[in-house]
């Protein structure tokens, strides 16, 4: 994935039958297994073959997962079919069902791409301008995923549900939240119910990704301006294309935020030359052709930090319940309430 090596040592309670797998790949011997410490959902892996490029494995992790969740087969499916007409997405190698898997769990695998992936800070020498030019090009990559005419693609006609979209996120991410109640969870019903009481009609029918951020992107090692990759399909689908831009605006940090929110960034988004939340609004809906209000907007911005609140539950409540044993998620649930205090503060004005 990235040409800064950051794989680690494969932790003891996500580790696999290394020989079982190089069975079921039949690409030869895989000399070693490696463990990529971002991301807290799906499980992903470095495979290093003896002979061949460099591939990954990505799989669900132990424990109780939403239903629907951790669909391997359903994210290989789409970045094979989005292969001929969207660059950006890895080559799908293999894919493997819970039933016939050599490691008792779904997986799927696929070609490395090497480049440069952005975390909390880039890692990697970029200046301001170009910052501002890779911010204009993340822009331009969203807007021609939403662009491309699923209807017209074999494998993602069939993910469109028709109209409703809106409705179905607002009421999934509601029950979610329920599913993955704590002891500590803090009383969400004023927010919920504003989201429920507030929401839009669905503005367009378009292939979203629904995790789109810089850190699940691989960029050019020459040129990191350059976006070679985007990573991380696990929640794509086809909807409307304003609450694909709202989840990515809630993880964009700018350097004048609040404490809280300063301390959930994941991505360079406050560095020198970075963009606004504001400036890609505004860039975004001028190559789309769109217009919307701040008092619109506003919806958008709250899904998108609700329905990031209730991934970090989701997660807080594998760690709360012992079903993981990863430090780095033992500050989700705090985080899950200062989303919700941040919820109410724009709500407020």
């Amino acid at each position: 994935m990235s040409t800064v090596d950051e794989s680690r040592p494969v932790r003891e309670e996500d580790a696999f039958d290394v020989a079982a797998v190089e069975q079921w790949l039949d690409r030869g011997r895989i000399a070693e297994v490696r463990q990529f410490p971002g991301g807290a959902s799906n499980l992903t892996y470095l495979l290093r073959m003896a002979e061949g490029p460099e591939l990954i494995l990505r799989r669900p992790p132990a424990g109780t997962k939403a239903r629907g969740a951790h669909d391997m087969g359903r994210e290989f499916r789409i970045q094979s079919a989005l292969e001929p007409v969207f660059p950006q997405v890895p080559t799908m190698v293999a894919h493997c069902t819970e039933d016939e898997s050599p490691i008792g769990s779904e997986l799927y695998v696929m070609e490395r791409l090497v480049g440069l992936i952005p975390r909390r800070d880039f890692g990697f020498p970029v200046s301001a301008e170009q910052a501002d030019r890779l911010c204009d090009a993340a822009v331009d990559t969203l807007v021609a995923l939403h662009s491309i005419d699923v209807a017209a693609v074999p494998g993602l006609a069939a993910l469109n549900k028709g109209e409703g979209y809106v409705a179905r996120q607002v009421g999934g991410w509601i029950k979610r939240l329920e599913n993955a109640r704590t002891d500590d969870t803090g009383d969400w019903s004023d927010i919920t119910a504003w989201l429920d009481q507030h929401q839009p009609a669905d503005v367009g029918s378009s292939m979203i990704h629904n995790d789109y951020r810089l850190d699940n992107m691989v960029l050019d090692a020459d040129d990191p301006t350059r976006i070679i990759g985007v990573l991380d399909w696990e929640l794509a689908t086809v909807g409307d294309p304003l609450m694909d831009l709202g989840c990515t605006l809630a993880y964009w940090v700018q350097a004048d935020d609040d404490e809280f929110f300063r301390m959930t960034r994941r991505q360079p988004t406050a560095e020198p030359g970075m963009w606004t939340r504001q400036q890609v609004i505004d860039a975004y809906l001028e190559r789309r052709g769109m217009s919307l209000t701040p008092e619109e907007w506003r919806f958008y911005e709250v899904f998108g930090l609700f329905r990031f609140a209730v991934i970090a539950q989701q997660i807080w409540y594998r760690y709360f319940h012992g079903q993981t044993t990863n430090e780095a998620y033992a500050a989700f649930g705090p985080a899950v309430a200062g989303f919700e205090a941040r919820c109410r503060r724009i709500l407020g004005g």
